[in-house]
């Protein structure tokens, strides 16, 4: 696919791909713009025509015109990919490799479920029953009809398969939209219809809503896996959500696709759902590319807890904020919350609380804290939850409540959780593990390599720097050429460095636009300072890192060790700087 990115960057300029979204005006060689991913009112998103790239200081984000549309429009790398080669006219399966028979496929499947949304909606207008259901009984505006695509399956074996037969469809294609039943005749039938859509909005299936409630039939029935609809992928409503999500920094996921139609109807449109309560870390991922918070209104019931539970586990892996939405009073769901006020659905999200502080709550709620047991079974799956958070800050405030609420010391808790994990490992480990010293801010080493690049003349002051202070590959990749005065251009990178191409170029365009019009003694006075506190936190790191082996040597009674470690420390603290 290398091949293929190369050939829709070569047809696309990013300016231009980017001037869709955001109103660039020149600023000398580069254009800028309000950030479409923050509330700004002076811009400060930069394109670089020039090394065809993009950064938006405001938010820190930045990359080519493929990063750009993934984060805009919340799509992985292969759906930006198949967005833009379609805007350029780039056959993607002339680069597959093959023969293209599956990219064909597809494109069939897409034409076939454009057709039957067409279908589906002239048939809802024309359906009095239909009409009655979706208009009056569902409350659904015509506004809202059009930007959700819904519409009406009618009954009968096969209407819309025989519909898209005239226009030469065969019973494989069909097969591929996810049309069909496994008799081949409409899968859809006597079913308000909504369509399913990726994030740039094109149909890649149907859920279906019956009108007549029918207990031999299921109340809704969705696409089944084709070459286009993958559930565990799927978010339903991110097509229409991703601007308000992204403005508002948060998505709120529901159960239902119905409560997401009804809440944007509402005026409250941040709003998905995943496939019920079965979220994957798919879901949170898109959804991170728009938000870093993530709120969920999913039934307090035991399915909610456990789906809130997996939802704090991938979200410390995703990077996103998770918090829960309790609706208040009798309503079952946010439509039902809707139709009495909209205002109490949107009161509802505002209350919102940390999802692992309501995970607590509710193991709160099942055990009798008056007792020892309940106490026991109460603070052991509590901990379970709050030892898989990586933020020690975050983890010693939910001890500090889970202690408030068993009503035993703090002390106490952290015991429990080490014995806990001490359990798994030996009981006195033969020698300390040394961890490298904790890395500095992005920030500061950022800046560190945007001056040397800018201005080489800083390079000398780099002599004291070491790979270990940098967090960031590509820094520690850059360092020695650095340190060395090599020549580095983005334009023509040493082969190793040659993957850092599009790190580089926006390092060069924040370098550009940070210290335009500098004088030297100003580079070599940032240089200076930046360098001075990176050494400044790599020895405080480093003294805390000696500090925390003393405590565990004094703990496992190694004098030796211990006396080792307090040279050390006196030697580190005696240092000049």
């Amino acid at each position: 696919m290398q091949d293929a990115k190369e050939e829709v960057r070569a047809r696309l300029s990013i300016e231009d791909v980017i001037g869709e979204y955001v109103e660039l005006k020149r600023a000398g060689r580069n254009l800028k713009g309000l950030s479409p991913f923050t509330e700004e009112r002076t811009p400060s998103f930069v394109v670089s025509p020039d090394k065809q790239i993009w950064h938006d200081f405001s938010s820190g984000k930045g990359g080519d015109l493929f990063s750009f549309v993934m984060q805009v429009e919340g799509m992985e790398f292969r759906q930006a990919l198949e967005h833009l080669a379609r805007k350029a006219g780039v056959e993607l399966q002339q680069f597959s490799g093959g023969d293209g028979r599956v990219a064909k496929r597809k494109e069939r499947a897409r034409q076939a479920l454009d057709l039957a949304a067409r279908y589906f909606q002239q048939v809802l207008v024309k359906s009095p029953t239909a009409l009655n259901y979706v208009v009056k009984k569902r409350g659904l505006s015509r506004n809202t009809i059009e930007e959700f695509v819904i519409g009406f399956a009618p009954e009968g074996r096969s209407t819309l398969v025989d519909v898209l037969k005239k226009r030469n469809f065969t019973d494989q294609e069909l097969k591929d939209a996810g049309l069909v039943n496994q008799y081949g005749g409409d899968l859809f039938r006597g079913r308000m219809v909504v369509a399913l859509s990726d994030p740039s909005g094109g149909v890649v299936g149907f859920t279906g809503r019956i009108i007549v409630d029918d207990p031999k039939a299921p109340k809704y029935l969705n696409t089944p896996q084709t070459l286009l609809f993958d559930k565990s992928r799927h978010v339903f409503g991110l097509f229409q959500a991703k601007e308000s999500i992204r403005q508002q920094n948060c998505a709120v996921i529901v159960e239902g696709n119905l409560d997401v139609v009804s809440s944007h109807q509402a005026g409250v449109k941040n709003v998905v759902a995943t496939a019920g309560t079965a979220m994957t870390e798919y879901n949170l991922r898109a959804l991170s590319r728009l938000a870093e918070r993530i709120k969920l209104a999913f039934d307090g019931d035991k399915a909610g807890l456990a789906a809130t539970e997996r939802a704090i586990e991938i979200a410390q892996r995703v990077g996103v904020e998770v918090e829960v939405v309790t609706l208040p009073g009798s309503a079952k769901d946010p439509d039902e919350l809707i139709q009495q006020d909209v205002r109490l659905w949107q009161q509802a999200i505002d209350s919102s609380q940390p999802a692992v502080e309501w995970v607590i709550h509710q193991y709160q709620n099942r055990e009798d804290l008056s007792t020892a047991e309940g106490k026991r079974r109460f603070t052991t799956a509590s901990l379970q939850l709050i030892g898989g958070l990586q933020d020690p800050v975050e983890r010693e405030h939910y001890m500090e409540i889970l202690g408030s609420i068993a009503g035993v010391s703090l002390s106490a808790i952290e015991q429990k959780l080490t014995s806990t994990k001490v359990d798994k490992k030996p009981k006195r480990p033969t020698r300390i593990e040394k961890r490298p010293p904790t890395p500095v801010t992005t920030e500061q080493e950022e800046t560190l390599i945007a001056l040397a690049l800018v201005a080489p003349q800083t390079r000398n002051l780099l002599s004291s720097v070491t790979a270990d202070m940098l967090q960031q590959e590509e820094n520690r990749a850059l360092l020695p050429y650095l340190q060395q005065n090599l020549p580095i251009s983005a334009d023509d990178l040493p082969k190793d460095l040659q993957k850092y191409e599009q790190y580089v170029k926006i390092v060069q365009l924040k370098s550009d636009v940070r210290y335009a019009n500098w004088e030297d003694t100003e580079y070599q006075a940032e240089m200076a300072h930046t360098v001075k506190q990176l050494l400044i936190k790599h020895r405080e790191t480093k003294k805390q890192q000696l500090i925390d082996q003393l405590r565990a040597a004094e703990a496992d009674g190694d004098d030796a060790l211990a006396d080792s470690l307090r040279r050390d420390i006196n030697a580190l603290i005696k240092e000049k700087m």
